[in-house]
């Protein structure tokens, strides 16, 4: 072998690099790794979807729009959720990158739109990380009400950060326990309120949809009449996308997914039966357990995030069952715990992309050679400080400000998604890329696309209706609209600052990266992670 060839070798040894066509870019050797297990994630997937928003949140909509309303809205978001999923899985698989939705973003439709998409995404998690540590805090209050909130705040702060900093294979280990035990929480939830719901607690009473009758379907919210019960309905589509937040977070992963074309289109086709299974059958069943004007459901729409502010605890106290309210305080510390740890990962990752791809500091882009990305997982859990703004008296209403912060961010990275999509599909066309190279083609696209957007717009643009009624409220008016000024800002700085422009549909990059993977293709993800990786090196060397 020539001299030159060995010692151009070496110097990519010694050098670490890796030319990765699915990036298009020169990339560190240890850089984010394939390690995810396939039923990792498709647990994560699971367990993303599942949080807080659904076990309490849904008792606030409960109050303001009625069964009939809850279940309608779960519905139609779960519908526009479902079509953001499936965008995101074609997108995806024919294309698999590691620089989260701002990287689809930059590639698809513009470099200024992927800019603000990745810091959105960004803020979006490192607000809800505080978020979910205050209500673990306060679900530890519930047994010890003498204990500051700031000190399991802290307590909980080290362990979800001690567990982000590890590989990511025991990360998804511990998101794939946690994600079982909430799955199985679920089930005994929504089997306790059917129980319930037919007479079998221990008050054996029977009400089957006597609740859809008396007091009715759908309730009237801040006035009277057919205006009330829109406003009824529109309060509980509100509260439905602050309840599916998260569902799209699976698609964080798919960069340290292994055999992407296989395992993602697995992954998003999972999303269907989890919104079928646990969000609309669950609303449908408290539905038929507690009546909408109940004054302990009233009551507890008004606390903060114990045990007793969740619906499914007012079902059981309602039925006589005295126990309830403990077992289920338990099971929210694991939701927040688990909410809190992928909060983190959330953030880190899609930091971690903006550097890639020079959105921001090049150091929250280099890794430890496990493939953590240590700096930017350092940075998103400085947010974890935020929290102890609710050591003060305040507590509930800096809580409520997180919350508020949290559904505007994510409404517009789905948003972000959909228009990525949409792009995607139109480039395509333009390219003349037949639909049957995808190696998946989700259900009624790209029309559900276009469904999912204008759903998302109209909730975007008229999520902060409250404020005005009975009169104007400037603060809740500031939390409601601020997410969208962010973002259009950040559009318009990176515009100012490099000129961007966006892509035509026949500029569109359809090709760099799709070469790899589709050789890769029907390889297991152990030959998967092996075969690719040194392929890729080889090549670099040959060069």
């Amino acid at each position: 072998m020539p001299k030159s060839t060995i010692s151009e070798e070496k110097k990519a040894e010694d050098l670490e690099i890796v030319e990765s066509r699915a990036d298009g870019e020169v990339e560190q050797q240890n850089e984010l790794k394939r390690d995810f297990k396939p039923r990792q994630v498709f647990m994560f997937s699971i367990a993303c979807a599942i949080g807080t928003g659904l076990v309490i949140g849904s008792g606030g909509a409960l109050a303001k729009g009625g069964p009939g309303s809850l279940l309608i809205s779960y519905i139609l978001i779960g519908i526009a959720v479902f079509f953001v999923m499936t965008g995101m899985g074609e997108m995806a698989a024919f294309l698999p990158m590691n620089k989260g939705f701002g990287g689809y973003a930059t590639r698809l439709v513009d470099p200024a739109f992927g800019f603000a998409t990745g810091w959105n995404y960004f803020f979006k998690y490192c607000m809800a990380m505080p978020t979910n540590l205050t209500a673990a805090g306060l679900v530890i209050q519930y047994w010890r009400p003498d204990l500051n909130v700031a000190i399991w705040i802290a307590v909980f702060a080290v362990i979800i950060i001690s567990i982000n900093v590890l590989h990511v294979s025991a990360f998804g280990e511990t998101e794939f326990c946690l994600g079982a035990a909430k799955v199985i929480i679920m089930i005994m939830i929504m089997t306790t309120c059917l129980v319930i719901a037919l007479g079998g607690g221990p008050n054996h009473d029977r009400s089957g949809f006597r609740y859809w009758h008396e007091p009715g379907a759908f309730a009237e919210y801040l006035v009277k009449g057919n205006k009330g019960r829109f406003l009824g309905w529109w309060a509980c589509m509100c509260q439905a996308c602050f309840s599916y937040t998260g569902t799209e977070v699976v698609g964080i992963t798919f960069g340290e997914t292994p055999n992407p074309r296989k395992n993602i289109p697995r992954a998003v086709k999972q999303t269907f039966w989890r919104i079928g299974c646990f969000y609309v059958i669950g609303v449908l069943v408290l539905g038929m357990a507690v009546p909408y004007d109940n004054a302990q459901l009233i009551g507890a729409t008004k606390q903060s995030t114990s045990a007793g502010a969740s619906p499914f605890v007012v079902a059981a106290s309602l039925a006589g069952i005295k126990v309830f309210p403990d077992i289920i305080n338990g099971c929210l510390l694991i939701f927040t715990l688990s909410a809190g740890s992928s909060d983190i990962y959330c953030a880190s990752r899609s930091l971690y992309g903006l550097a890639r791809d020079g959105q921001a500091p090049r150091i929250f882009a280099k890794t430890l050679k496990n493939g953590n990305p240590i700096y930017a997982v350092c940075v998103a859990s400085a947010f974890a400080l935020v929290g102890f703004l609710n050591a003060s008296k305040s507590t509930g209403q800096v809580f409520q400000y997180f919350v508020s912060l949290t559904t505007i961010f994510a409404v517009l990275n789905w948003m972000a998604i959909l228009v990525s999509h949409i792009s995607f599909r139109r480039a395509l066309k333009a390219q003349g890329v037949s639909l049957e190279d995808l190696p998946y083609v989700g259900f009624l696209q790209p029309y559900g696309s276009y469904y999912a957007l204008i759903i998302s717009l109209l909730v975007l643009l008229f999520s902060g209706y409250d404020t005005f009624i009975p009169r104007f409220k400037v603060d809740t008016f500031i939390l409601k609209y601020i997410g969208i000024v962010i973002f259009i800002g950040n559009v318009c700085l990176w515009k100012f600052l490099k000129r961007s422009k966006q892509w035509k549909a026949s500029e569109v990059d359809l090709v760099t990266g799709r070469r790899e993977f589709e050789e890769m293709e029907h390889k297991t993800d152990a030959e998967w992670n092996q075969g690719f990786w040194k392929k890729v090196l080889a090549k670099t060397r040959q060069k």
